[in-house]
């Protein structure tokens, strides 16, 4: 089965950038997934195992070394916004 799922990292530190691109980064470089970036969120799309098992990974690591918030929405199936 297929899931979307939309996300947003809140760090609670003041240094945040590299810690928000180092989560994105890591997504993207599963190769299971597909992983999508705007201004306001990041877009993950796949297999509901393989997204939930890199989600719960990176999120892991993340947690791991910084304090932070993060905030999902989680639909089945594909849902891309068309940017046009």
């Amino acid at each position: 089965m297929d899931v979307s799922v939309d996300i947003s990292l809140y760090p609670l530190e003041n240094e945040y950038i590299d810690t928000i691109w180092g989560f994105i980064e890591s997504l993207k470089s599963n190769p299971k997934i597909t992983v999508l970036t705007n201004g306001l969120s990041t877009q993950i799309f796949g297999e509901y195992k393989d997204v939930m098992g890199a989600l719960t990974e990176d999120i892991l690591k993340v947690f791991e070394q910084h304090r932070g918030v993060f905030v999902l929405k989680i639909a089945k199936g594909i849902h891309r916004m068309d940017p046009h």
